[in-house]
């Protein structure tokens, strides 16, 4: 009797871990996308399918369920789409037959919702939120400094460890450091002076002993219990301060990674480099940012272009 498909998935997460070198977070986040679709095939009464019995039209149905019944945007439905292929992914590399995951195609965004970036003006304003006379504004300063400043990802700033982070005497200077980040893959990420200004700051106000970069406390004003700072708490400080500062409601810290490439982007630097910059293992990812590119031009050149 062949194995349902729904068995194949404790393997699947591990191989997520092992193979794909994907954060806890990450696979938590797969597994919940998964577990959507499962129960799904539930709901059609068709929750012991075997891999090989996996369709084209069970996708279609599936996507279309996604769309028009859980009314979700093609963003987010695009999540579930990414699993379910990793899914199908890691069926083919084990060599077990099953519909080949190209087979799942992505719902189609608009262009100008696939990337958010925050302007100049809109940083400072941004930056200018956390009360910097606090510990924890100045904690939180330094986090919107140091993210828009290396383009790192949250659970790769979330991991950074004090001991990581020699802050130069002379802070007027850049400081390199080296991040492991999404598959395991090694890249150098650079501090600004302005957020090794907010991080040293931060950190001489620091009384604990955590190894951790980044903490947050049970009693702030006798900082015990220091614990690693959460994705959550970070989360949760964007929301307050974009309320506070007047910018999108929607700033995440995905969108402080953004800024940063669209920053880099009007500079003058090229999308090989930004993909060094990011981690991205392939260009595509990085390709976002070119159609951002393309739109300025088009502006500028519908400007300032002469017609003669």
């Amino acid at each position: 009797m062949k194995e349902s498909l729904k068995s194949h998935v404790p393997d699947f997460l591990d191989w997520l871990d092992i193979e794909e070198g994907l954060s806890s977070k990450s696979q938590e986040n797969y597994a919940h996308f998964v577990k959507h679709f499962f129960d799904w095939l539930e709901k059609n009464k068709i929750g012991s399918i075997t891999p090989q019995a996996i369709t084209e039209k069970h996708i279609w149905q599936y996507k279309v369920y996604l769309s028009r019944h859980k009314s979700l945007k093609r963003s987010t439905q695009n999540y579930y789409l990414i699993a379910l292929r990793s899914l199908l992914r890691y069926l083919m590399e084990k060599g077990i037959t099953s519909l080949p995951p190209d087979k799942i195609k992505l719902a189609r965004e608009k262009e100008e919702q696939q990337i958010r970036f925050l302007g100049k003006d809109q940083l400072k304003k941004f930056f200018e939120g956390p009360d910097t006379s606090t510990f924890l504004g100045l904690r939180d300063r330094a986090i919107l400094e140091i993210l828009f400043s290396t383009g790192l990802r949250i659970a790769e700033l979330v991991n950074l460890n004090r001991d990581q982070i020699k802050i130069p005497k002379d802070t007027s200077e850049e400081l390199e450091i080296v991040v492991t980040g999404k598959g395991r893959r090694v890249r150098p990420v650079y501090f600004s002076p302005p957020s090794l200004h907010w991080l040293n700051l931060y950190l001489k106000e620091r009384t604990d002993t955590n190894p951790a970069l980044l903490i947050t406390h049970r009693n702030y004003r006798t900082k015990i219990d220091a614990r690693r700072i959460s994705h959550r708490t970070i989360q949760t400080a964007f929301k307050k301060y974009a309320v506070r500062s007047g910018i999108p409601l929607d700033t995440t810290p995905h969108v402080m990674r953004h800024s940063f490439a669209t920053d880099l982007l009007s500079q003058g630097v090229d999308i090989r480099t930004i993909q060094e910059f990011l981690g991205h293992k392939n260009i595509a990812a990085t390709q976002i940012y070119a159609h951002l590119t393309s739109k300025q031009l088009k502006e500028t050149h519908k400007k300032f272009h002469s017609r003669i």
